[in-house]
């Protein structure tokens, strides 16, 4: 009886801790930036596009994928800066409060990742492309937050 309950504890301390790695790898990955497919959990809020983040150290890398799997952008987020990418067809379309860019054509979207720290706008541009924008979830208006004035 003693052997068994210690086989028994034994396997529910390796359960606990299969689980708990299960859960934190499934919010971050260590590999896979730039992939159309990563093997990453999706984080996204929208179901027309596909989030995925990936940590290195304590630097986040947040990436957008369209519905079809295209790498649109990605962002670097760390304790003191969000920075867009070279990664993704979209990536000089990538706006920060640190990078910010003119205000595009059409500023109608999407909020498609949110963390609670950092949230993520998707702005689908009339001729095909994505201007996308990071901000501090402090920011109520990601288009204001991260564009420069004329």
């Amino acid at each position: 009886m003693r052997i068994h309950a210690r086989s028994l504890l034994a396997s529910l301390i390796t359960l606990s801790v299969a689980l708990g790695t299960g859960a934190v790898q499934a919010q971050t990955s260590l590999s896979g930036l730039g992939q159309a497919w990563p093997n990453a959990t999706d984080v996204s809020t929208s179901p027309n596009y596909h989030v995925y983040v990936f940590q290195r150290g304590s630097t986040h890398y947040v990436q957008v994928n369209d519905a079809n799997g295209t790498v649109r952008g990605a962002f670097a987020r760390t304790a003191y800066s969000l920075v867009g990418l070279p990664i993704g067809v979209d990536a000089t379309r990538l706006a920060t409060p640190d990078e910010p860019l003119p205000v595009p054509a059409s500023t109608t979207g999407e909020t498609v990742y949110d963390d609670g720290t950092v949230k993520l706008f998707v702005a689908p541009q009339a001729d095909g492309t994505t201007q996308m924008m990071m901000v501090g979830s402090e920011c109520k208006n990601p288009v204001e937050c991260t564009t420069r004035g004329p």
